[in-house]
């Protein structure tokens, strides 16, 4: 029962039961569309114009929850100084991109800010948040109704971990601009809770749950059903001109085609009534792609910053928490056949990690190209490429704890604090997040 994977048996009888997901996603009052909660925000905040600093959260249940939380710690316990005065690093993050399990810390930060520090860990992280979901669903009252099982996640979510919390409640706040990502299970693309995307469905993202769009990141198909959107009529906006003008330009990759081809695809509103969600995972495990398609479709990272009016800061730093793990070294220890599990989440790693390493490959030529874009000969601007992965732990007693941790909404005590403690030592000790630190430190 503590496994959210053995919700799996009872597949076979949840798929017969029929279910309508609850619409939550309000249509525009007007027609012009303004951007609030938008990408417009990152480049007008409060924090240090002498850097950018941008983070992008894993999935992986839990275990990505709780090694994202680790890295906000030490970010918090990293003094710079910046203009002449001392900042906490934390203090300075513009960005933070997520998927799946790491969206909880994500929003949870973004909503209450230290807060995190204080209660996230008694709210989620050790709680046993797979029982409860299973209980939930083994109950009769949720067979006779005809609630889909993320409509179920999400209320627990909402009241246990969000508090209510909508996306008006992250507008108020200063803090950084915080991207959920999840799939677009119609068209293959990823779909970002922001207003930029909302707009395309004439919809307003400022009255819409938090809790549901952490829930849409984290909808494991089979496991959880879609989470919908109604694609609502009757708006004009700037998103769909930039998406028109992204469809003529030349040379465009094949992905940024499929890219630009899946969103204007919202336009067809008699065609794509309703927008089905699932686990973000899916089109980027690691949430940096919403930097990298965001900034293609407007042209370059000069574009970019021209088209939401803002200027480059002489560094640009992105930190990738990566959660995954090797779920198939298990199987080498013993000569038996795998269990279907094991066999399933070997094959899932597989594939996870040509995905991951594929996209750390393209971005990290995409953020070179990105800073000498940006950069002139009075204002050079310099990138940092910080990667945190479990997979870097050298320690051989604690990588073998850490490999072993499952893709679980539950874990011990002992494995949260083991996974806290490596995203705070793996940032720390990162030489590319030394040079980062060094570098602020001596152009100070």
């Amino acid at each position: 029962m503590r496994r959210l994977f053995s919700i799996g048996a009872l597949v076979p009888l949840l798929v017969a039961c029929t279910a309508y997901s609850t619409l939550q996603n309000r249509p525009v009052e007007d027609k012009a569309l303004t951007s609030d909660y938008s990408l417009h925000r990152v480049v007008h905040n409060p924090r240090s114009s002498d850097v950018t600093l941008v983070l992008a959260f894993s999935g992986g249940g839990t275990r990505a929850a709780a090694l994202a939380y680790g890295v906000l710690q030490e970010l918090r316990d990293t003094e710079v100084v910046l203009s002449g005065q001392p900042r906490r690093l934390l203090d300075e993050v513009d960005v933070i991109s997520s998927v799946s399990g790491g969206s909880f810390t994500a929003a949870y930060f973004g909503l209450y800010g230290d807060g995190v520090f204080e209660d996230f860990e008694r709210k989620f992280l050790r709680r046993d948040v797979a029982t409860e979901l299973v209980s939930a669903l083994v109950s009769p009252f949720f067979w006779f109704s005809r609630q889909g099982r993320s409509d179920l996640a999400a209320d627990l979510y909402e009241r246990s971990v969000f508090q209510g919390a909508t996306f008006a409640d992250l507008q108020r706040r200063d803090g950084p601009l915080i991207i959920i990502n999840a799939t677009d299970l119609g068209s293959g693309v990823r779909f970002s809770f922001l207003q930029d995307y909302f707009d395309l469905l004439c919809s307003d993202l400022s009255s819409y749950p938090v809790a549901r769009a952490v829930t849409a990141s984290s909808a494991v198909p089979m496991l959880f059903s879609p989470v919908v959107l109604e694609n609502h009529a009757g708006c004009d906006s700037n998103a769909k001109r930039a998406l028109q003008v992204a469809r003529q330009r030349p040379g465009n990759s094949p992905q940024l085609k499929q890219l630009v081809s899946g969103l204007s695809s919202y336009a067809r509103k008699d065609e794509r009534k309703f927008i089905h969600l699932v686990d973000g995972g899916i089109t980027d495990n690691l949430g940096l792609l919403a930097f990298q398609e965001t900034i293609d479709v407007a042209g370059g990272a000069r574009a970019f910053l021209e088209h939401v009016g803002g200027s480059a800061a002489p560094r640009l730093a992105v930190i990738s928490v990566n959660a995954s793990t090797n779920s198939g070294a298990a199987i080498d220890a013993s000569s038996f056949s795998p269990t279907l599990e094991q066999t399933v989440n070997a094959v899932t790693d597989i594939q996870l990690h040509r995905s991951n390493n594929a996209t750390v490959e393209l971005f990290g030529r995409s953020m070179k190209r990105w800073a000498a874009e940006l950069s002139t000969d009075d204002h050079p601007v310099e990138s940092y490429f910080v990667q945190v992965e479990l997979q870097a732990v050298t320690e051989p007693v604690q990588r073998a704890l850490l490999q072993t941790i499952p893709t679980t909404l539950s874990l011990d005590s002992l494995q949260v604090d083991s996974l806290i403690a490596a995203g705070r030592q793996l940032l720390r000790e990162n030489s590319e997040f030394v040079r980062f630190r060094r570098d602020l430190a001596t152009h100070k």
